[in-house]
């Protein structure tokens, strides 16, 4: 992963060659969905769900982080797979603890 800084000129150029390139694959258009997204450091009122997050996070027994980590990566499974619980058959002659 890169990290560079260009200023708002340099980057309405960058946008402008991505954009006329006529075969957009996965990449390019990743890369100017991510110039799309650039400026959130810019915007102070920007806030995470906490409270959502939270709410998630315990849901699944994961971290917070381990939330955002998977709506960052846009998965739609959750954090953890949810644990399988066993149902206890009952046998003949015996009981179930």
């Amino acid at each position: 992963m890169w990290v560079v800084r260009f200023s708002d000129k340099q980057l309405e150029v960058v946008r402008a060659v991505l954009r006329s390139e006529e075969h957009r694959g996965p990449a390019l258009e990743g890369a100017l969905e991510a110039l799309d997204l650039a400026r959130w450091d810019d915007l102070p009122e920007a806030q995470l769900p906490w409270a959502e997050l939270e709410a998630e996070a315990s849901k699944q027994g994961v971290s917070q982080a381990d939330v955002i980590w998977d709506r960052s990566g846009r998965h739609d499974e959750p954090a953890v797979p949810p644990i399988a619980t066993k149902t206890r058959v009952k046998r003949k002659g015996k009981q179930a603890a």
